[in-house]
């Protein structure tokens, strides 16, 4: 199968620092890759996720972060690019699905990054008519288009590349983007009553997050709460591993928590709010603890220290793996397209006649 992959014009893939939709496209491009079809990749031109990416799209726009027109321009560049390239298309950006510019006849999949607010349900609705819909969580489409959407794929990440850390550090970890639907001040105030130490690592890179750190977090800060700005790579992992807990008490319907899966790969467990999709990614009791009030969730933090670290990473291995991403996606790709999920089937059956497929690989 060639598959086309489109994801926003933004950030690069993989993103060099804090990112949630990029890793995901990263993850699933290396991973249909080692299933053994063919992607196409269009992202911003410093992207260097290893595999064939279209030529012509722009270097990565991080100042104009939901500017209608550059997100435009990149989608149209993009399907043009993949006229007659692929034989579906699995687009992650908000104005790809309404674009009518698109090859005619060509299968078209998006998955819902968003909250399925009114605004970006009537967008997602208005897209099914011609564009096959992917959520990631169930509470994401409990209340909105749940009859338009065709399968719930939970993120999976790499898990197997992350290191499983000892939990030693004496300290809580935040991650996650400056801003009050994040809950990094309800975190500050968790850890506080615990009496436990608290390091953030938060995205801040516009204007509104910036003012929010100045106004809000910045005043809360001294010797056992630290700001440590946007991480990435190993250094998320090892800020991750050696934390007691990662404190994830979300203020708002998240859709999916990527930062709750990441923290279980390396064996830390998720102290959060039952909002959004938490309660389908943290099993209470066993890969974290769950509750609404600051002041239970500082009892819980201090609980979550006792938790199996080996059972919070088989948890992660077992439900949030690239491979069962991967596997749910192409089984859809299948059906939409009428292509084998296996590249080895499609090679032995490909030419053999009346009997065989119609379309070989190109």
């Amino acid at each position: 199968m060639r598959i086309g992959l489109i994801a926003g014009p933004w950030y690069p893939i993989p993103p060099a620092g804090y990112g949630g939709t990029e890793l995901v496209v990263d993850a699933l491009a290396r991973g249909f890759t080692r299933a053994g079809h063919e992607v196409l990749l269009a992202a911003a031109a410093d992207s260097t996720c290893p595999v064939d990416r279209l030529p012509g799209m722009r270097s990565s726009e991080p100042d104009l972060v939901g500017f209608t027109s550059s997100e435009l321009s990149h989608v149209v560049n993009a399907y043009a690019g993949m006229d007659g390239m692929v034989d579906l298309v699995h687009d992650h950006t908000l104005a790809g699905p309404l674009y009518r510019g698109r090859p005619e006849g060509l299968p078209v999949v998006t998955t819902i990054h968003s909250e399925l607010t009114p605004s970006f349900a009537a967008v997602y609705g208005a897209a099914a008519r011609d564009t096959t819909l992917i959520a990631i969580s169930r509470s994401q489409v409990s209340s909105a288009l749940a009859d338009r959407v065709t399968a719930i794929i939970p993120h999976g990440m790499e898990v197997a590349g992350v290191p499983v850390g000892h939990g030693q550090g004496g300290y809580a970890c935040f991650l996650g983007r400056m801003c009050p639907d994040k809950g990094v001040v309800e975190a500050i105030r968790v850890a506080q009553l615990a009496g436990i130490p608290v390091r953030i690592a938060a995205k801040m890179r516009e204007p509104a997050e910036v003012q929010y750190y100045h106004d809000v977090v910045e005043p809360l800060e001294g010797p056992d709460v630290e700001f440590l700005g946007e991480v990435g790579g190993a250094e998320k992992y090892k800020l991750l591993g050696e934390a007691i807990a990662l404190l994830n008490p979300i203020q708002w319907m998240e859709p999916f928590g990527l930062v709750m899966i990441e923290a279980m790969a390396t064996g830390t467990p998720v102290v959060a709010t039952p909002m959004g999709s938490a309660p389908e990614i943290v099993d209470n009791g066993v890969s974290g603890y769950l509750a609404s009030s600051p002041e239970d969730l500082a009892g819980l933090l201090v609980r979550a220290a006792d938790l199996d670290r080996r059972a919070v990473r088989t948890q992660a291995e077992d439900r949030f793996s690239t491979e069962r991403m991967v596997d749910a996606h192409l089984a859809l790709y299948a059906r939409l397209t009428g292509l084998p999920e296996d590249p080895n089937e499609e090679l032995r059956t490909a030419g053999t006649g009346p009997g065989g497929n119609s379309r070989s690989r190109r």
